[in-house]
């Protein structure tokens, strides 16, 4: 019996041994989780209010020298709050980042509100003013630091492995898509150093996360990564060599990041804008086409929805007179455009190329449709287009027995104005290369680059500001890393007599809208070379026009009264040299 009962207690023993372990590894792993949110929510935490008491001391000093410097400390701790900022909650960092530019929203569902920005590129620019509108800027410091304490009164972090991983890959692309161009740097310029303090924060994110590497090497690799990515950033603004620090720099991180994803074993629960297998910037694979598109998961059997769309898109049967097809302007060897100024006398508008349309969130010049399925039905009702309806193509479509069958076999649904819609979408989504000289030059595929055109994409992504609004990689409006708006500017395009301004007014047509005047959608600047003649209502016949235009400050550089101009008015000064090389770098953005 003595027996029976040290054996029990033994047992008993044992098995509180076993769930004090196992509780005690437990709790070490719920530790390592907790410890990473403290450390994490601490340190964003101690930003945002070293921001907001930053802001608040600015106006309690009057001397203007003071206010500068008080100034760039909060900006200081707002860039190193950002890469968690603005994965985490993006409506907030973008207007605190918002450009010194009108907000209009509500125009689709006619609640219109017209609003002024805030943040600290207004700041910036207000107190940068040659005359210091004292009561401005009181006001718009105010504002921002109040907004600045509302998010840190309500911060909660709560971030998985996945969020870490998008977090880290949109920040990295950030960096170089807008972080290196001047774009949120609007006087002071110091964008460089900017985007090395964001650097500081996806450092101590690995740090915090050190625990969960199963490699050391690979830890280390990434850290190094950053700091020597810091490193190379203590340059001056002009000079930086933004095409190296692509190639040496970024592409080699969102390599390292795939391995950071394969050491901790991440799942996605699914993809963003940038591919959860982005490897480098500059290739069809970093971004995830899906999306952008209207109906995202309508993706089954996609190579024969190209193929029936590419059918469609070439048929003149779609048009009223079986006259036009889609290929009628868009045409293959133009790089889908059509040569012309305007493609006949009751058109006003020029046609643009449909290659990397995949990549917007508005279409149309003026970004009235808001999905290419939307904009074929602008097409199809266009009387100055097929002028006729969507009834009728289904009409034409089903009385084609391929047609008829290749709706049959691809959708699984009675939705045949929408299938056909999505075809012809399907296909122009395929249009996107990423083939082109500087492409395969960038990546490191080929070593063919000339000094010149590769000095005009420095200056495209510096000096000549052209990457603010023409963002890498796909030199469009669609503003990365997020990609959620498509960016509509007003830059005050001459008319064809170069007069004064284009008889056009844009965006205004769709909504009335007062402040959308003369607004139309940034376009790609891919196989620009190809696209002659350019703007709206292809005013210029060479790409030294168009550079000319820009360098002299836009409409408002020209003379024109423009008071919502979006482009900075004031002279690049880009040298005849510069507009060359700008130049020769376009003509390398041509697809094979």
């Amino acid at each position: 019996m003595k027996y029976i009962f040290q054996k029990a207690k033994a047992y008993i023993f044992v098995c509180l041994l076993l769930l004090t372990i196992g509780c005690g590894q437990k709790q070490k792993k719920y530790d390592v989780v907790d410890s990473f949110e403290k450390d994490i929510t601490k340190i964003y935490g101690s930003q945002l209010k070293a921001s907001a008491k930053f802001l608040d001391s600015m106006n309690v000093t009057e001397a203007i020298e003071k206010k500068r410097e008080l100034y760039e400390r909060a900006r200081k701790n707002f860039k190193l709050l950002e890469p968690i900022l603005a994965h985490t909650d993006k409506n907030n960092y973008k207007s605190l980042n918002a450009p010194n530019i009108l907000i209009v929203k509500g125009e689709e569902s006619l609640d219109l509100k017209v609003m002024n920005p805030i943040g600290f590129q207004v700041i910036e620019e207000t107190l940068y003013e040659d005359t210091l509108d004292t009561l401005t800027l009181e006001n718009l410091v105010k504002v921002t630091s109040a907004r600045l304490k509302l998010i840190k009164n309500n911060l909660k972090l709560q971030l998985k492995d996945y969020h870490i991983i998008w977090l880290l890959r949109e920040q990295i692309t950030r960096i170089a898509t807008t972080g290196i161009t001047g774009f949120d740097s609007p006087v002071l310029n110091q964008s460089l150093l900017e985007s090395s303090y964001t650097y500081e924060t996806l450092k101590n994110i690995l740090k915090f996360k050190k625990s969960k590497f199963s490699s050391v090497d690979t830890y280390n690799k990434m850290i190094k990564s950053f700091e020597v990515a810091q490193e190379v950033l203590k340059s001056d603004f002009n000079t930086f060599d933004r095409f190296d620090f692509i190639k040496e720099h970024t592409d080699p991180q969102l390599k390292l990041l795939l391995e950071v994803q394969e050491d901790w074993k991440v799942q996605f629960p699914f993809e963003l804008g940038l591919s959860n297998e982005m490897n480098t910037l500059f290739s069809e694979s970093a971004l995830n086409k899906d999306y952008f598109s209207d109906l995202q998961s309508d993706t089954t059997q996609i190579n024969e929805k190209i193929a029936f769309g590419k059918a469609l898109f070439n048929d003149v049967s779609l048009s009223k007179n079986y006259t036009m097809s889609c290929a009628s302007c868009h045409i293959k060897d133009l790089a889908f455009t059509d040569g012309k100024r305007v493609f006949d006398k009751n058109q006003t508008r020029n046609t643009p190329t449909v290659t990397y349309t995949a990549y917007q969130k508005g279409f149309f010049m003026d970004s009235r449709a808001g999905s290419l399925e939307g904009q074929v039905v602008g097409v199809v009702k266009n009387h100055n287009e097929f002028n006729t309806s969507m009834d009728s193509v289904v009409a034409r479509v089903l009385k084609n027995k391929s047609y008829k069958k290749s709706i049959d076999n691809l959708y699984d649904n009675k939705r045949i104005p929408y299938n056909i819609r999505h075809a012809i979408a399907s296909y122009i989504r395929s249009l996107n290369g990423f083939s082109s000289k500087f492409d395969k030059n960038i990546r490191g595929e080929e070593n063919t680059l000339t000094e010149n055109e590769k000095n005009g994409f420095n200056l495209f992504m510096g000096k000549a500001l052209c990457a603010t609004c023409h963002f890498a990689p796909v030199f469009n409006g669609t503003v990365p890393p997020n990609y959620l708006d498509t960016e509509m500017e007003a830059i005050g395009t001459p008319n064809l007599a170069q007069s004064g301004l284009s008889e056009d007014l844009g965006r205004y047509y769709s909504f009335k809208t007062e402040e959308r005047k003369h607004f139309f959608k940034t376009p790609t600047i891919r196989n620009i070379a190809k696209t002659s003649p350019y703007m709206h209502n292809g005013v210029f016949e060479t790409l030294e026009e168009v550079v000319d235009f820009y360098n002299k400050g836009g409409g408002v550089g020209l003379g024109f009264d423009l008071p919502n101009q979006t482009l900075p008015f004031d002279n690049l000064e880009l040298t005849d040299q510069e507009i060359k090389d700008l130049v020769s770098f376009m003509e390398t953005l041509t697809d094979e």
